[in-house]
């Protein structure tokens, strides 16, 4: 049970609600600008587990938005009625014809105005909605046009022109731009958008900016997951093989009071290598791998290869059996002639060392490609800070993680722990493994509702 902290601590720091949760980008980079998260409401029972590992005293909601209202949202966290100072998240919008009706009257975007409602009913003092860059392209802009009007009418105004920002920009080894929108209830001051602090390895950029991270700078001091056999079967072996760090490494490990900004550390070991089970890959993968030049995309596989001078493509969720695999696009080493473990890839997107993905590589992967860069997430945070006039304190409480069995969860495990039904599908007659297969499916189609479009 979620310990009612703000009735213990009437003084806490300004409150924030995460909806579409995952687990957890945006949490944690709102953590680390100073907010304390009441609540994350998210569909996936996966991704509820890892989003309760990593946030202990965060009320964690495994339903869906519809179905939700801001009062049981308030209940849940045991905030009363205290001011929610930031709702934020990146509700899904998957329908963008255009002919015959508003964009938002298409169900496949009811999710984004149940967003509005939900800011709207927990009367919060901000909010960031965060979404694809392609919403600001072409026709797709008569959404956002539609989405500030909806806003508008509940008392919100939104700061225009929006913006893409490129979290390559704001400290991470990786080119992904997302879609911000900045949001207040009118009378509450508008929060700016982020100046770039740094520029992005590899592109052109701001001759006044400094660069920001490599992938080598991200990556060069772990070690190499196939050093160690017990991987193939976990996701965690104790060593003490890791190398000299980077400036962005030793932040990474967490090696320095400041590298946790203004989050509450966590208990941790630091000794243990984890969310790094390696994948068996064949002799032929591996002399493909090696045979394509850093920064190139390999033909077969269409992975693309690290440039250990430059940054990350975007990472990607994956796709689902729905579409005949399962498959996740992780990333070829730049050193090794391997796909990059799903550490690497959290490296590449932001996430210290201590937070943990669910331990299968697939699961762990799209919880990766799922979720927003910490750092991009903390640099918008940082505004809406600035914006409610809060100078972000840090906590001296270190707190521990959650249950590690959290990680271990399947779909209908998951689900059970959180007491809310196994996702339902047309074969549910069937059973053993097969049955267990269809239901991480019907998951993954779930997943891919609320992913980034």
């Amino acid at each position: 049970m979620t310990r009612n902290l703000w009735k213990e601590r009437p003084d806490m720091r300004p409150i924030g609600i995460d909806l579409f949760a995952g687990a957890g980008g945006l949490s944690l980079g709102f953590e680390q600008a100073g907010f304390d998260v009441a609540a994350a409401v998210e569909i996936d029972p996966v991704h509820c587990a890892a989003h309760k590992f990593n946030f202990p005293r965060t009320a964690v909601i495994a339903k869906s938005v519809e179905h939700l209202s801001g009062g049981e949202i308030r209940l849940a966290a045991g905030i009363g009625n205290r001011p929610v100072d930031c709702v934020f998240g990146g509700a899904p919008c998957q329908g963008f014809s255009l002919i015959g009706h508003r964009v938002l009257d298409d169900p496949r975007n009811r999710l984004v105005l149940e967003f509005v409602r939900i800011v709207s009913e927990l009367d919060a003092r901000t909010f960031v909605f965060e979404n694809v860059k392609g919403l600001t392209v072409g026709t797709h802009k008569q959404f956002l046009h539609e989405l500030v009007a909806a806003f508008a009418a509940k008392g919100y105004e939104v700061r225009l022109p929006w913006q893409v920002l490129n979290a390559g920009n704001f400290g991470t080894p990786q080119s992904r731009e997302r879609l911000i929108l900045f949001g207040a209830k009118k009378g509450v001051a508008l929060p700016d958008y982020p100046a770039a602090a740094s520029k992005i390895a590899g592109k052109k950029g701001a001759a006044d900016l400094p660069l920001g991270p490599t992938c080598a700078e991200a990556l060069d001091d772990l070690p190499d997951a196939e050093a160690f056999s017990s991987l193939l079967h976990g996701d965690a072996v104790k060593t003490a093989a890791f190398g000299a760090p980077s400036a962005y490494a030793a932040e990474m490990r967490c090696l320095t009071n400041e590298a946790w900004h203004f989050s509450h550390p966590r208990i941790w070991n630091p000794g243990v290598l984890t969310s790094s089970a390696r994948t068996d890959h064949s002799d032929i993968s591996r002399r493909r791998f090696a045979e394509t030049e850093a920064g190139d995309v390999e033909p077969i596989s269409r992975l693309f290869k690290l440039p250990p001078g430059g940054v990350s493509n975007t990472l990607r969720a994956g796709t689902d059996g729905a579409r005949g695999a399962f498959t996740s696009p992780r990333p070829i080493h730049y050193r090794y002639d391997r796909c990059v473990t799903v550490r690497e890839m959290a490296r590449l997107h932001g996430f210290p060392d201590w937070f943990r993905f669910n331990a299968t590589k697939w699961h762990g992967a799209r919880q990766i490609g799922n979720s927003v860069p910490p750092p991009l997430a903390r640099a918008v945070a940082l505004q809406v800070m600035a914006a409610l006039g809060v100078l972000p304190t840090r906590p001296a409480e270190a707190i521990p993680l959650g249950d590690p069995a959290l990680l271990n969860m399947d779909v209908s495990t998951a689900a059970a722990h959180f007491g809310i039904a196994a996702p339902k599908t047309s074969r549910d007659r069937k059973s053993g493994a097969k049955k267990r297969k269809q239901a991480d499916i019907e998951a993954e189609r779930i997943a891919a509702r609320v992913a980034y479009g």
